[in-house]
């Protein structure tokens, strides 16, 4: 049943009859009810298409995953329990939630491009900044609301809520230099992705504050995935001398580096520290028990969305300025950081 039949039914306008059914307050609620309860009889479900058309939006909006990152590609539930969090926000103001993957390969700016010339949802929710995120200059350009998951150094002046790296990255390099730890390797995400640059920044300053050299050969840069780890951990650890201890900025990494670690006869937790990035349901398993960081991704879902619907509301005054947040991650102390403590002459050799 179309539009024009329901109101034929009911003896009422066209324009009538719209207005009841999208809530309008210049119908009367006894009007309202009697036109959603003939609806609900009859079976009447809106062209969605053509109310698109016609209001100029389509109540939805776009999550852009790439299969480049790590989560996305092993499917890894970071992304499940955040989007869980995004779909609730949105639905608390009538918007829906569409998932847009882009291939493996595929440019980022040209997926965009191809999506908002379809005009397919009404904002954006990005993932995987790039330290050079065309993606991000093209939706400024355009002004279409958006929210990114993560920092860019090529724009400032947009709404942004990231994982807070710098605190991480400070905390595990304290933990390890309390312990007497001189030689610290890490395991960065590829160079393309700005939160690299972040971990790595946070890593120099850290050493420099405590007055030791930075060993370029200690910086690994990578997919950081578990396969990755693997190979990252056997060339840190010929090294000559080799780490004392490991940090992981992967998701998948632990894995890979516990694998490493064994095959070369080394214990983790015992005869090296190691520290991971994020309490990881694929890591949950590796013993010891790794030490990592927890945040509550359903929480963060919901403050993505929040900010993206604040945008979307204010699209007309523009007087709000875009929410710039890191989201908080708490360390979980656990065993695998506790190796031997370095102290006095050893330390100092290594």
């Amino acid at each position: 049943m179309d539009i024009r039949t329901l109101a034929g039914r009911l003896g009422l306008s066209i324009g009538t009859v719209s207005r009841a059914l999208n809530d309008r307050k210049d119908v009367s609620p006894a009007t309202r009810q009697r036109v959603l309860e003939a609806a609900a009889q009859f079976g009447y479900i809106a062209n969605q298409f053509g109310r698109s058309l016609r209001i100029g939006r389509t109540g939805t909006i776009g999550f852009m995953l790439t299969l480049e990152h790590d989560s996305a590609l092993h499917g890894d539930p970071f992304f499940m329990a955040l989007l869980e969090g995004v779909q609730a926000g949105l639905f608390a103001h009538g918007l829906d939630l569409v998932i847009l993957l882009a291939r493996k390969g595929e440019d980022g700016d040209t997926f965009l491009r191809r999506h908002i010339a379809r005009g397919t949802v009404d904002g954006w929710l990005l993932s995987g900044t790039q330290h050079e995120d065309a993606r991000i200059a093209l939706l400024i350009e355009r002004d279409i609301p958006f929210v990114a998951l993560g920092r860019t150094a090529s724009a400032t002046d947009y709404a942004w809520i990231d994982l807070d790296f710098e605190g991480v990255v400070a905390r595990a390099l304290a933990l390890l230099l309390a312990d007497g730890h001189r030689r610290i390797g890490l395991i960065a995400p590829p160079v393309t992705i700005n939160n690299s640059h972040v971990v790595v920044a946070e890593y120099r300053a850290a050493l420099v504050s405590a007055g030791l050299p930075i060993d370029e050969a200690l910086i690994h840069h990578g997919d950081s995935d578990e396969q990755d780890g693997e190979l990252a951990t056997r060339a840190l650890m010929a090294l000559i001398p080799p780490p004392t201890a490991l940090l992981l900025m992967g998701e998948t990494a632990p894995v890979g580096a516990y694998r490493a670690l064994r095959g070369l006869g080394c214990e983790p937790g015992r005869d090296i520290a190691v520290i991971g990035l994020r309490d990881n349901p694929t890591c949950r398993a590796l013993s010891p028990d790794l030490t990592c960081f927890t945040l509550d991704l359903n929480a963060l879902g919901l403050a993505l969305a929040e900010e993206l619907v604040a945008i979307l509301a204010d699209r007309d005054s523009g007087t709000r300025a875009p929410l710039q947040r890191r989201w908080p991650m708490e360390l979980r102390l656990r065993d695998s950081h506790r190796a031997a403590r370095l102290e006095g002459d050893r330390a100092g050799r290594l």
